[in-house]
């Protein structure tokens, strides 16, 4: 059975997206959601204030809409190094909190889809031919904390 999560209050895999609230310390720096981390890497090497402030953004929304604004230079090597960081943050995230990794655990080998109706990178999309990359990476992190037990 495919398992479908895109809004942090649904029941039971509400906690798969990046706007969960589960913090981490990455780079030696704590990061309130995976959110935070993943929009706030856009800018480190480019407009490095920017970049704290997103870190230290109230909520995991107001991250995002932050590192969408263009009036701050993205990093050059963005589009080569997007996925590889989305990962990092994933893998921090679950391999900090132990209920998460137990959850993600129990889906064994079923197929993870982030059922977002507007995202067709990141998510399924409305009509689900998006690449759900985010659910690949949470796939890719299930299998290597499957493989460290």
């Amino acid at each position: 059975m495919t398992i479908y999560f895109y809004s942090t209050r649904e029941k039971h895999y509400g906690c798969f997206s990046n706007f969960s609230a589960y913090g981490f310390t990455l780079d030696d720096l704590w990061w309130p959601t995976s959110e935070h981390y993943f929009q706030a890497q856009k800018f480190v090497t480019t407009d490095r204030p920017w970049c704290e402030k997103i870190q230290m953004a109230k909520t995991p929304k107001q991250a995002a809409k932050m590192g969408r604004d263009r009036t701050h230079p993205l990093r050059e090597d963005w589009e080569q190094v997007k996925e590889d960081i989305m990962l990092q943050g994933v893998w921090k995230k679950f391999a900090t909190h132990e209920e998460l990794r137990q959850i993600l655990l129990g889906t064994g080998e079923e197929d993870i889809i982030e059922n977002s109706p507007i995202d067709y990178y990141w998510g399924c999309g409305k009509n689900g031919s998006g690449k759900n990359r985010l659910g690949v990476i949470l796939m890719q992190v299930r299998d290597q904390l499957g493989k460290i037990g």
